[in-house]
């Protein structure tokens, strides 16, 4: 007899594996590994925001809030990135999303026709693909390289054709950590003005930048306000991923065919944690920076441990991570193998970096999620500079 389930659902999602992050995770807690796959903090995030929260749960409303976002957070949003970035966004062009993931498959469900083109750049976030062509496109990925990472015309110009219509990408950019150059970006604006392409961007790592550098958004650059898509996330702003808060944001033409799309996806989101985000947005300009500062003390306590554990590590110039390089670790294997031995031998649970090419291209760096307390990067680290010992041994090179 056939089994009627496995003909159900679309190909696409009926075929696809479980993402990398929800495996590793799940190897994590079945191990006892320490997770640092999964980016997301230790802690509850900070304590004023939850504050707001409960105290609008308990005393506002809990009804439907407006399909586009309750207006306080609208405006607090629009408000947030004059301060910070200079934009001019009214609060009209700002629909408020269940987390940037919805912010990310409405906007490519309401601009993406069937057979569009949309060129992504790789490595990327794993839904990206299916989600484009889920909404009927066709992915044109290119692919960027280690170390620099660097995005060229004459990849673009390769990658685009008569079909093109739309470019994704993700700045600063996770899994590389690299935060977009001025002139990548002005490159990215005269392609996408030359070519009348819209871009989608996924900024959500825009405040957890280090080093002193300033974020700049493509929204910014000439030609790009009417035809910029900017995705925002109060998950990464105020480390409550697990309150699935984002936000898009675009001139009105392109803000209403958003909103038709959203409304039928999530609808709306818990307007308690609207309001606590509006409030935290409001935040004086130092409580951002000191949230930087956090980030950047812990990733410098990671990499300093692990560069002393004997393992070459990537610079992180932005987001929750940072990678190691294998063979420059003295390490002969590929990224997926060591990830699968390191929950099993070291108990720490990591990312192949070869998970964020469609076609793995780059098999030799993984990452590592450095927003967590001080003692559990060092535990990872000495769990991991035991296992790298336990790997020259092996091979007769230990010292």
């Amino acid at each position: 007899m056939t089994d009627p389930a496995a003909a159900l659902g679309h190909p696409l999602f009926r075929d696809m594996p479980t993402t990398i992050f929800e495996k590793m995770s799940i190897r994590a807690r079945e191990t006892g590994a320490i997770n640092l796959g999964q980016g997301f903090p230790d802690g509850p995030g900070p304590h004023e925001v939850l504050e707001a929260a409960a105290h609008a749960l308990l005393n506002r409303s809990n009804q439907y809030p407006p399909m586009m976002g309750l207006p306080e957070l609208r405006a607090a949003i629009a408000a947030h990135y004059g301060v910070h970035q200079g934009l001019d966004l009214r609060p009209e062009e700002v629909i408020v999303t269940s987390g940037a993931a919805e912010a990310l498959a409405a906007s490519l469900m309401a601009l993406v026709t069937p057979g569009d083109e949309v060129l992504v750049l790789a490595p990327l976030y794993d839904s990206y693909v299916p989600l484009i062509e889920r909404a009927g496109g066709v992915a044109k990925v290119i692919t960027l390289t280690p170390p620099e990472w660097r995005i060229t015309q004459e990849a673009l110009a390769a990658a685009a054709s008569d079909r093109t219509r739309l470019i994704l990408l993700n700045n600063p950019t996770n899994p590389t950590a690299v935060v977009m150059r001025e002139a990548e970006l002005a490159l990215l604006a005269r392609f996408c003005v030359e070519r009348d392409l819209i871009a989608i961007c996924d900024e959500v790592w825009e405040h957890v930048i280090f080093d002193g550098a300033r974020y700049q958004s493509l929204m910014a650059f000439p030609g790009m306000r009417e035809r910029t898509v900017k995705i925002g996330s109060a998950g990464k702003i105020f480390s409550l991923t697990r309150w699935k808060v984002g936000w898009m944001c675009a001139a009105p033409a392109l803000a209403t065919l958003l909103a038709r799309a959203h409304q039928f996806l999530t609808f709306t989101t818990a307007p308690n944690l609207q309001w606590a985000v509006a409030e935290g947005l409001g935040k004086p300009a130092q409580w951002f920076a000191q949230m930087r500062d956090d980030y950047q003390a812990s990733r410098d306590r990671l990499a300093e441990g692990l560069e002393a554990a004997g393992y070459a590590v990537q610079p992180s110039a932005a987001t929750w991570f940072l990678s190691i390089d294998l063979p420059a670790s003295g390490i002969a294997m590929d990224d997926v193998t060591f990830c699968e031995r390191i929950i099993d031998e070291a108990g720490v649970a990591a990312i192949p970096v070869s998970a964020f090419f469609p076609d793995g291209a780059v098999t030799s760096l993984v990452r590592l999620c450095f927003s967590k307390a001080d003692g559990v990067i060092d535990a990872a680290v000495d769990r991991l500079a035991r296992f790298r010992q336990s790997l020259l041994a092996e091979s007769g090179t230990a010292r």
